[in-house]
């Protein structure tokens, strides 16, 4: 196809534009369309091979030129990358919540006081029987008539406030002395530690309501009995798949990682897209020329699912240099909604990985970029693999957690007690996972799929891509 024409008739194509979160006044502009993905399959008998555009830019342009396409599936050409675009981390400001009032204090509040007559005001609607007057009365009457007995707490007294915190968490049972029954993350056999190697609680942070630190142990326990339930064939290529090959998967989940960064999808969005596509592969025939519909289909709802303004159809329809229709994208959508029953929730290596990363940071220590980058690079090389499917993913988060320790500090154990509580693994149960992915990160500079390594040799990802990787782990690192 002529790179010309195919850039003329794509961007006269109706696109539905997409709100983002900027300024009225800013007016966004189409996207180019990137490629029909299917025309670009590596050969079946050889190793994937990939091809930059020629025209790649740093920076977005108005109208960056397209790659070239093709209208007839081929194995031997190859799949183009998408333009580097910079994108803007918004950064939101920390809320503070303020202390409630138990019911208790409330009560404590009520006074008694004599009758008062008073001609210039309105009785209050929430009055109480008798001659007793509630806070609610005394508060919605006119600021100049207060009962002298009523002691009005402002949030400037902090020892009251500070009283009433502490109650709180008592009757909570959410202090850091006191720890429900039960409700530990521990396996039925205690670790026994030693005196210099103890547990670091990272539940102990209560004032942000994001950590959930009162039940994040459950939620995790739940996670680890329910990501059995949501987890793929590890053997769909051999026994169901006829025309594709792992290789067809990897090329598609590469360009997947692209369109990710160009529409600025968060990370959750692209695993569960993996999710979505290995779940129904691994009972639907699906041949080469339909599995780029496949993978955006399940990117459109993975999306609806995560994101605060999901891309439209007409997008995914575009930025596939409209190889399919805007009827085709949604069929594939209702296909792989029901096969899946509508059962969207699905525990990813990424929801692991934000409580590993914080067992292996400590909350004594200042939080590493380093560490939390260069885990999440190495989670994401594991979703190109089609033989890491037989890890589940909280294994594969672990194990990603103990290969970028061990990168950033190869002198030193990476696996401590901490983690090995809060993981629930023991690192003899992590050695052959960890050898799989220390493979793909040396082997990553090597490999011809580069847009994840692409993606994290950027500034904002610290450049972990470029970190020097030991050719070998230690075996005592793999004792308990």
């Amino acid at each position: 196809m002529n790179r010309g024409s195919s850039f003329s008739s794509s961007t006269t194509s109706s696109l539905a534009k997409r709100h983002a979160s900027v300024s009225n006044s800013e007016k966004i502009k189409k996207r180019p369309p990137l490629t029909n993905l299917t025309n670009h399959i590596s050969s079946l008998n050889s190793s994937p091979t990939l091809v930059t555009c020629a025209t790649k830019v740093s920076k977005a342009k108005k109208e960056p030129p397209p790659c070239t396409t093709s209208s007839a599936i081929s194995d031997n050409t190859l799949l183009p990358s998408l333009p580097n675009l910079k994108s803007n981390i918004a950064v939101f400001p920390k809320t503070t919540f303020l202390p409630q009032r138990d019911e208790d204090t409330l009560k404590a509040a009520t006074v008694t006081v004599p009758s008062v007559s008073i001609s210039s005001m309105d009785s209050s609607p929430i009055k109480s029987d008798g001659m007793s007057v509630s806070i609610d009365e005394s508060m919605s009457s006119s600021h100049s008539f207060k009962s002298p007995d009523i002691e009005y707490l402002d949030n400037t007294d902090l020892s009251a406030v500070d009283s009433i915190d502490r109650k709180t968490f008592t009757n909570l049972n959410i202090s850091d002395t006191t720890e429900p029954e039960g409700n530990t993350c521990s396996r039925d056999t205690l670790v026994e530690l030693e005196k210099d190697d103890k547990i670091v609680n990272v539940d102990n942070n209560y004032k942000d309501p994001q950590l959930c630190a009162t039940f994040a142990c459950d939620i995790y326990k739940h996670l680890r009995a329910s990501e059995v339930k949501k987890r793929p064939s590890t053997d769909f290529m051999e026994k169901i798949q006829k025309d594709l090959k792992p290789s067809m998967r990897a090329i598609l989940i590469d360009w997947l990682v692209e369109v990710a960064e160009e529409y600025r999808l968060v990370p959750d969005t692209l695993y569960l897209t993996v999710n979505y596509i290995d779940r129904y592969l691994s009972a639907n025939v699906m041949n080469r020329q339909r599995l780029q519909l496949l993978g955006v289909a399940s990117m459109m709802i993975a999306s609806k699912y995560e994101e605060i303004c999901a891309p439209q159809v007409e997008e995914f329809c575009y930025i596939t240099d409209n190889t399919y229709f805007k009827h085709e994208v949604l069929e594939m959508e209702s296909a792989v909604l029901n096969f899946l029953k509508f059962e969207m929730t699905a525990p990813t290596i990424k929801c692991f990985l934000r409580r590993f990363v914080r067992a292996a940071q400590g909350v004594t220590e200042a939080p590493s970029l380093q560490l939390e980058c260069l885990t999440n690079y190495i989670a994401e090389l594991s979703l190109l693999e089609y033989s890491m499917l037989r890890y589940a993913p909280s294994l594969i988060a672990a194990s990603a957690i103990f290969l970028a320790k061990f990168i950033l500090f190869p002198s030193m154990n990476p696996w401590n007690s901490t983690l090995q509580h809060y993981t629930l693994y023991h690192p003899f149960e992590l050695c052959d996972c960890v050898r799989d992915l220390h493979r793909l990160f040396c082997c990553s500079p090597n490999s011809d799929l580069l847009a994840i390594r692409e993606k994290y040799n950027q500034h904002k990802y610290k450049y972990v891509a470029k970190k020097y990787c030991p050719p070998s782990i230690p075996p005592e690192y793999f004792q308990n």
